[in-house]
């Protein structure tokens, strides 16, 4: 992937494009994630999709803005990202956090939204990781979150079912995302604004259920059965909530299936692209 920047409000930020063909696809990563996070996405599928995955204001090496970020300003950024990359219409694909930004993005501008990707989406229900839950208390956060080798470890305990899912060159991003100055304390603000010890707060998850309601696009959830971050339950839910959303579920996989089984993801990303593009037709 050849990296490109571009300025947004004086905030420098990281984005890759593939280059393909058809209605771009806009990644949109974790918590804490960033662009490398869809590598095996842009591999296998870079020359037949257009691919464009960027990292937000404090992840990857984007720089930080010194904001505290809750998906629908998140959501208002990505969108001045689009803007500034000159997209019309993107189907918006978006992995935890990213789901839940995805999904305010079609809220904020329902014009430019193709269609929804939620890949073990976030901030779909109450119910959380406890340990995320802990991370939004005082202290306790700050020292869950210290950089180190128990941090980068946790964390791929949380991402993946298999943790040989973990290539020796993804827990290198993931190493240098932990440790990325101000990493912590940009992921530190979001979950406190986002969840308090009891899970995710109402007003989140409250307002992603309206807007999965109203939601006109076609929209997919994908999620596998054994993420331990969020129940599956909660996707097989929401996407009942709108008769234009499909729920396909994948054995053997944690909280990241784009990484975890990349050709089951891949083939539903196709599949989905086809139909929101009018019968596009993509070469694998």
């Amino acid at each position: 992937m050849i990296e490109n920047w571009i300025t947004i409000g004086g905030v420098r930020i990281r984005y890759v494009d593939s280059g393909g063909e058809g209605i771009p696809m806009f990644l949109l990563s974790g918590i804490g994630g960033s662009l490398e996070f869809w590598s095996n996405q842009f591999g296998a599928l870079g020359e037949s999709l257009r691919l464009i995955a960027w990292d937000y204001p404090g992840h990857g090496l984007s720089d930080g803005d010194g904001l505290p970020h809750d998906p629908d300003r998140y959501a208002t950024f990505a969108l001045d990202v689009m803007n500034t990359l000159g997209l019309e219409r993107v189907v918006a694909v978006g992995n935890s956090l990213g789901g839940a930004i995805a999904l305010r993005m079609a809220g904020l501008a329902p014009d430019r939204i193709a269609g929804l990707v939620l890949a073990s989406p976030a901030m779909m229900g109450p119910e959380v990781f406890l340990p995320f839950r802990l991370m939004a208390l005082p202290l306790l956060g700050e020292l869950m979150n210290k950089p180190g080798k128990l941090s980068v470890e946790q964390q791929i305990a949380a991402l993946f079912h298999d943790p040989a899912s973990a290539t020796v060159a993804l827990r290198r991003v993931i190493w240098r995302n932990v440790h990325k100055d101000g990493a912590s304390r940009t992921l530190l603000a979001t979950m406190r604004l986002t969840l308090w010890i009891g899970g995710v707060r109402k007003r989140y998850w409250a307002r992603s259920r309206a807007l999965l309601a109203a939601t006109t696009c076609p929209i997919l959830f994908i999620h596998g059965r054994q993420d331990v971050v969020l129940p599956v339950q909660q996707s097989i839910d929401c996407a009942g909530l709108n008769p234009r959303a499909e729920v396909k579920l994948i054995e053997d996989c944690g909280h990241t299936p784009q990484i975890e089984i990349p050709e089951r993801f891949n083939e539903e990303l196709l599949a989905f692209a086809r139909k929101v593009d009018g019968g596009l037709e993509v070469s694998q």
